[in-house]
């Protein structure tokens, strides 16, 4: 916590589910740091309550980063290659379960989840990237409140640019709630094998819910979202 008591201000913490409610965390993504600060923030702020973040692999694998990672039990994901050779050695040959699956059964066992829908570092000042629809996925999926944070520098602010490491301003919103949208998703969840329309259907779902959360948090990070809303709306009427 030291680096965020002198490098981070923090507003909205009464947004926070102090209750130890599961919840699903989701932020915007600028630079490496911020994986361990922000985290250990909302966590101290949660009274010792931990999050399993979504995180890729290797990081896990690292001298000292790892064993911290490790401590949140969190959910990695193994699609990204490493540049490293023998980083790379360790990746399983067998894709582990599908992580919108395991997402969702650390929600229904109790437990956080945190989640960078960008998918990866965005050092545009100005823009976020297109939000990855599997957290619209997990959202409709598990029913649990959406707690968009938003991550913003001051450097971002005065001199246009993404810092290394700087003074980090952190913007918890209210949690979103997608019940009736999840009711429906959830009424159609056993026809994994249907047809293509219930398919579509989950993913137009999914895509609409993960479209909301990326406008709460570009207004949250100070960052626009140009992605185009998706077209069919009728799935959420």
């Amino acid at each position: 916590m030291l680096p965020n008591f002198l490098l981070t201000r923090a507003y909205g913490l009464e947004n926070l589910s102090g209750s130890g409610s599961a919840s699903i965390y989701v932020f915007n993504h600028n630079n490496s740091f911020e994986v361990l600060m922000v985290p250990a923030l909302l966590m101290y702020h949660l009274g010792g309550i931990s999050i399993s973040f979504v995180i890729d692999w290797m990081y896990g694998k690292l001298p000292i980063l790892g064993s911290l990672m490790n401590m949140t039990d969190p959910v990695y994901v193994y699609h990204k290659r490493s540049w490293l050779p023998f980083l790379e050695a360790t990746r399983p040959a067998t894709p582990s379960a599908d992580t919108i699956e395991r997402c969702a059964e650390k929600l229904r066992a109790g437990r956080s989840i945190g989640i960078f829908p960008e998918g990866k570092r965005n050092r545009d000042p100005e823009v976020l990237v297109t939000g990855k629809s599997g957290v619209g996925h997990i959202a409709l999926q598990s029913g649990v409140p959406v707690i968009p944070v938003g991550i913003d520098f001051n450097c971002r602010r005065t001199k246009g640019k993404i810092p290394v490491l700087g003074r980090t301003i952190v913007r918890i919103g209210r949690p979103i709630m997608f019940r009736q949208q999840s009711e429906r998703y959830r009424a159609i969840m056993p026809s994994v094998s249907g047809s293509s329309r219930q398919h579509s259907e989950r993913n137009q779902m999914a895509a609409e819910v993960t479209h909301e959360i990326m406008l709460c948090l570009a207004e949250l990070s100070g960052k626009r979202y140009r992605a185009p809303s998706p077209q069919n709306r009728c799935c959420l009427t």
